[in-house]
């Protein structure tokens, strides 16, 4: 008589360790490691032989994706993982721009140091304006960020004798180790090696114990408190660390425009950073990523619309009513995607994924 053997189908995890791999098999690890490859070394090369007459314009879009990115990965550890509201993330943003500026031009710090400094320094920032979430929680914390985008913005304008006000801060340009970053293309590499390293601490903090409590927090902050999780300590946590990679993707964006002003830090930019948490995946990291390219994308074609209008002489007028309605646009995409899809383009990549995984037994 044969002697049946089961095979269990499914995962079975035995330890917490096997639950928080990250990678299930080996495939996803070599999937990562192809990616990595396409983005520092093919797609560079792609871009220059197909697209030599618009080649630092496509690097200029790449790189205020991967910039964004960096600055809503941030911002999504703060609201997707932990449940606080935000509007106060273009602030940061333009703290760590100026911390990067002053360092460089003041101190003479070099590139490598200064940003990480620049991050440092807006973490301290962050958790100044985080302590009202030790009290305060959804729209009284809303309110309590969005009084920080204000202030911070005041001091950026009016605080002449250290960022010069209107008249901006002229960056030296940005060296690794000798070698200049004076365009785009190397700039690029400098971005997205910046945006992988912060994708992997983002990856772990939500594997660790702080990770665990942040989500438990978001899931109902009565019972993480009841469970010993002391609340103000870890939201503290979680706005230093959003306002660290806000910090870290200012201090990025002043070196690569050179020239900064504090006009762009405005409210609307911590709104475009909200529409991105929302589009990419709230909770997800690599949701992040996907909202940040999305929302870059459609400014862009938004612009490049109304440009191909304006020079048609019956669609002017049509261009000049579209021109600025960049905001109705991003209200738009927000309440299509919490309609239709409120988990996001993450949620979207997954569902492809499972199909492609599962096929032919996922029709």
């Amino acid at each position: 008589m044969r002697r049946l053997i089961f095979h269990p189908c499914g995962n079975y995890n035995e330890s917490y360790e096997q639950e928080l791999t990250i990678f299930e098999t080996d495939f996803g690890r070599a999937f990562l490691w192809i990616g990595l490859f396409f983005v520092f070394i093919v797609f560079p090369l792609l871009l220059k032989v197909i697209f030599p007459d618009s080649n630092p314009y496509l690097f200029y879009i790449l790189n205020m994706t991967g910039i964004a990115a960096i600055a809503v990965l941030g911002l999504n550890l703060l609201m997707g993982f932990t449940g606080q509201i935000s509007l106060g993330h273009a602030a940061f943003f333009g703290v760590g721009a100026y911390s990067a500026a002053i360092l460089a031009t003041r101190v003479h710090f070099p590139f490598w140091i200064s940003v990480p400094c620049a991050g440092v320094i807006t973490a301290l920032v962050g958790m100044i304006f985080g302590i009202p979430s030790g009290r305060l929680k959804h729209l009284y914390l809303t309110i309590a960020t969005l009084a920080g985008q204000f202030i911070i913005e005041y001091v950026l304008i009016h605080w002449e004798s250290l960022t010069q006000g209107t008249m901006g801060i002229i960056l030296p340009t940005a060296t690794i180790f000798g070698i200049k970053l004076s365009s785009d293309a190397s700039f690029y590499i400098v971005i997205y090696l910046c945006l992988t390293i912060m994708t992997w601490m983002a990856v772990n903090i939500v594997r660790t114990r702080y990770g665990r409590a942040f989500i438990a927090i978001r899931d109902n902050d009565r019972a993480a408190e009841g469970m010993g999780i002391p609340l103000f300590g870890y939201k503290l946590l979680s706005f230093a660390i959003s306002s660290f990679y806000a910090g870290i993707a200012g201090g990025l964006w002043a070196y690569y425009m050179i020239s900064i002003t504090p006009e762009p830090f405005n409210l609307f930019l911590s709104i475009e950073y909200i529409a991105m948490v929302i589009i990419g995946g709230l909770g997800n990291v690599a949701g992040s990523i996907y909202g940040a390219a999305f929302i870059t994308l459609l400014v862009e074609a938004l612009r490049w619309i109304t440009e191909i209008m304006m020079n048609i002489g019956t669609l002017e007028g049509v261009a000049i009513t579209i021109a600025p309605l960049r905001e109705f646009f991003f209200g738009l995409a927000i309440v299509l995607f919490i309609l239709f899809e409120p988990k996001g383009l993450a949620e979207v990549w997954r569902i492809v994924r499972s199909s492609f995984r599962l096929w032919p037994f996922s029709y």
